[in-house]
């Protein structure tokens, strides 16, 4: 068993932006030259969740209006108060769909579905610069 990592930035332009990296992990397990493992993309960032989807518009705008929905931009967060802030709905959408997400690759190729993407979803309420991680563990 091998271990291996990658780095990649991102920009993103927030309020929801959703970006499929599937690309870059698949880069990341050519570049290691592995041929099956596991593959884990993990974003270092408190506003910021990694998950699966139908990379398309519909299904982009029905998570954010889901996430709209459970965690309001205009709700009463107790971050915004505590530290003269504008992005407690935005730490907390992250926390709901997590830092990062695992998909199995055979033969050197991820193992996602036929419309299945790995994508970042930036929830921050401004632009920002992030950093993505690819780690793989295989053979």
């Amino acid at each position: 068993m091998q271990a291996r990592f990658e780095e990649l930035t991102l920009d993103t332009r927030g309020d929801g932006d959703v970006i499929d990296v599937t690309s870059y992990a698949q880069k990341a397990i050519d570049n290691a030259g592995l041929s099956e493992g596991l593959c884990t993309v993990f974003v270092a960032h408190s506003t910021c969740g990694m998950t699966t989807i139908e990379f398309e518009p519909g299904c982009n705008a029905d998570l954010n209006h889901v996430l709209e929905a459970i965690a309001p931009e205009e709700g009463p967060w107790e971050h915004n108060e505590r530290n003269a802030d504008t992005n407690g709905h935005s730490h907390v959408r992250a926390a709901l769909i997590g830092p990062s997400v695992t998909v199995p690759f055979r033969q050197g190729e991820l193992l996602v579905g036929t419309w299945q993407k790995v994508v970042c979803i930036d929830f921050d309420d401004r632009p920002r610069t992030r950093r993505l991680v690819v780690q793989l563990l295989g053979v």
